[in-house]
């Protein structure tokens, strides 16, 4: 893997389009307005302006890494492909009938999501493999030859193909396939197989299904942006950020989008873990707020954690259990509509409640003077003192606070009978207070204590809201990256290389078939080091291995990673011993006298990045040059402050910034409460450590 080349990433999100280019010269970085109807255009726009800023010709990029967020709006917004979805007799219902988990207990009049693809268009074939491969009913050739004519009659642009136990036995899928592409090549076909080789048919169908409905759209995209780019003079390869946190090339991207869920979010976890190696940091909150959602993820040991097993397009207000759950691999984050594009309302019992509706960047806030007229988080903080109006992004973008006060006490304060100071500190504490319960439940899901951990904010937003919300979480240091509010851009251009292949295969642990596992993981390793290898062929590689477990009887597994070798029957007792470990971990105890059983295999292959320069701790010196004083409104204190205005380039190893502080850059704004200081780091980053503690 090349690292002396200069190199650009590309984030679009809902909001802003970031660009970071990392040159010979050090890192060229700007924001533009993501373009809806074109994002190609602004993936250009925002990239020549950063080649322009270092001085650089398109045709000296020698490599653009890119993170999208089309896929996850493409299933939000039901904008896909028209889709069959050929599955076996008798489970065409599946994907309808879901868990049958109640995810909103009470609700009477509960809605369940609709399925992605409609009953006419969920076809059979009487067919049947077994849980280990066993042909039960074999695939009549006749009716493969009849289900093709029904295909073409029904002018369906993708088909999805997802057979009961095709993870342990592909051959009816791959059949159905064949004789689909052999009478329409044009037809762009999935496979479960493929897609998701794991058991759970729910999960599995899910996936193939959310796969083919967008991969129309997204190799058209991908095919247009590469042309684009070349257009312009930038002939360089294309990779994508899957949402395991690793790239892959872009022709893999347009076979498996589905794998592009998460790219832009994990693209900031990568970037927050590199920071977190860099400073010695074990136990990491990772707070990535844009314009549209914020993201919070855990980081330990220098890596985020990541799972098997994702829900996207969820109906009831990010609610867990009400969207559609897709097996991918995946950094695991919990995700909500609160970004400083989302939009506050007054719901029936009179209440503030801010998002998960977003003003984007069409229009935006009413701030931004393009027609939007609701208000936004943005425009609460603009009215608050945190942002300054003549320079925000740089200045790109004059803010109107005239247009935030006429929105915020329309929609707000006239209904509530209060000033709109008033009600756009409810706005901001509300947006902060439903941060702050997210990260609560995901540490304590993951049996962690959240007042141990350092946060690491970053995104155009979380600079203005971190140094709160770790007021909210007990949180003694918070750590602003040089570079935060393109954070995820940055993250692309740190991260490996990498593929995770995944497997379905049932063993119960005492009955542990070494044989059977390592053919297994050899599959596993040819697969995933296939893909790797297109990107970074003589890079050093490392494996991950992780097994999926469970006590018998249970519903679902917990991931248990494990060391990759050749494995002997003997070794199950290792196994053992990991899985409880994970288990004491995860629930506090163990359950003693419970066979064990494994259900799913993953293997990561990624290349190995180059070690990370550690950065020497610096405790508070001189105080930083100070640009003005201005004011904000401190929402600890609930009244207005004096701060102290500093330019980041003045917070210089060791310079202090004591709160209440607010520090600009182009980016973004560090506002640094009353609570807390800041202290410039060797490596660019802020320290906010709160007042009191040893500096």
């Amino acid at each position: 893997m090349t690292t002396s080349m200069n190199r650009i990433g590309v984030d679009i999100g809902g909001t802003f389009t970031d660009v970071a280019l990392q040159y010979s010269g050090g890192l060229s970085t700007c924001k533009v307005l993501t373009n809806y109807s074109h994002p190609e255009q602004a993936i250009l726009d925002g990239i020549k302006l950063a080649a322009e800023k270092a001085g650089i010709a398109l045709n000296d990029i020698g490599q653009v890494i890119h993170g999208t967020t089309l896929v996850t709006n493409a299933l939000i917004e039901r904008r896909g492909a028209k889709l069959a979805f050929i599955t076996t007799e008798g489970f065409r219902d599946v994907i309808e009938m879901r868990s049958e988990n109640r995810f909103e207990q009470y609700d009477l009049n509960l809605s369940l999501p609709k399925p992605m693809v409609p009953r006419q268009d969920r076809l059979t074939l009487n067919e049947r493999m077994g849980p280990n491969g066993e042909v039960l009913l074999p695939l009549d050739p006749a009716e493969v030859d009849e289900m093709v004519q029904t295909v073409l009659a029904g002018d369906y642009e993708a088909v999805a193909i997802g057979l009961m136990h095709s993870y342990a036995n592909n051959a009816h899928e791959v059949q159905m396939a064949e004789a689909l592409r052999a009478a329409a090549p044009e037809l762009s076909i999935s496979i479960s197989s493929v897609i998701s080789p794991q058991m759970r048919e729910l999960p599995r169908f899910n996936t193939v299904i959310a796969n083919a409905y967008v991969q129309p759209q997204v190799a058209d995209y991908l095919g247009r942006l590469v042309a684009r780019l070349t257009e312009e003079g930038l002939d360089a390869p294309v990779f994508m950020l899957h949402s395991g946190g690793g790239l892959i090339s872009v022709e893999t991207a347009a076979e498996q989008p589905v794998r592009l869920l998460e790219s832009g979010p994990a693209g900031g976890a990568i970037f927050a873990a590199d920071f977190a190696r860099a400073h010695g940091l074990n136990s990491v909150l990772s707070f990535d707020m844009g314009g549209t959602t914020a993201k919070i993820c855990l980081i330990e040991d220098g890596a985020p954690k990541t799972a098997n097993t994702f829900e996207v397009a969820r109906t009831y207000r990010f609610k867990k259990g009400s969207g559609m759950t897709v097996s991918t691999p995946v950094v695991e984050m919990v995700e909500i509509g609160a970004g400083g594009g989302s939009i506050a309302s007054i719901d029936s019992l009179g209440r503030i409640q801010v998002g998960p509706r977003s003003a984007a960047s069409e229009p935006g806030p009413a701030c931004y003077q393009k027609g939007g007229t609701e208000p936004t988080v943005t425009d609460a903080n603009l009215l608050l003192g945190r942002l300054d109006p003549d320079n925000f992004a740089g200045g790109a973008i004059p803010l109107s606070a005239a247009n935030s006060d006429s929105a915020i006490a329309a929609k707000l304060a006239d209904e509530l009978g209060t000033s709109t100071e008033d009600a756009a500190f409810g706005v901001t504490e509300m947006v902060d207070e439903n941060m702050a319960n997210a990260a609560r439940v995901h540490t304590v899901e993951n049996g962690r204590d959240i007042e141990h951990f350092t946060m690491i904010g970053f995104g155009g937003g979380a600079p203005l809201h971190a140094c709160r919300l770790c007021e909210k979480l007990g949180i003694d240091d918070l750590l602003i990256p040089p570079g935060a509010g393109v954070g995820s851009a940055i993250g692309f251009l740190k991260a490996p290389f990498s593929y995770e292949a995944t497997r379905g295969l049932f063993q119960h642990l005492h009955q542990f078939d070494a044989q059977a596992v390592n053919a297994a993981l050899q599959e596993l390793e040819n697969e995933a080091r296939l893909f790797v290898e297109a990107g970074a062929k003589d890079a050093p590689k490392t494996s991950r291995l992780t097994a999926f477990m469970r006590y018998s009887g249970q519903g679902w597994e917990i991931p248990v990673s494990l060391p990759y070798k050749e494995f002997a029957d003997a070794d199950k007792a290792e196994i053992l011993v990991a899985f409880e470990a994970a288990y004491q971990t995860l629930f506090g105890r163990i359950i003693d006298g419970l066979p064990i059983e494994i259900t799913n295999w993953s293997l990561v292959v990624a290349s190995v990045l180059p070690d990370v320069d550690r950065v020497t701790p610096h405790g508070a010196g001189k105080p930083a040059e100070e640009l003005r004083s201005r004011s904000f409104y401190d929402a600890a204190q609930r009244k207005q402050v004096t701060a102290r205005e500093i330019a980041r380039s003045a917070m210089t190893p060791g310079a202090v910034a004591e709160g209440p502080a607010v520090i600009v850059e182009n980016e973004t704004t560090t506002i640094v409460t009353s609570a807390y200081r800041a202290i410039g780091q060797g490596d660019g980053s802020l320290l906010l450590r709160r007042k009191g503690d040893t500096a």
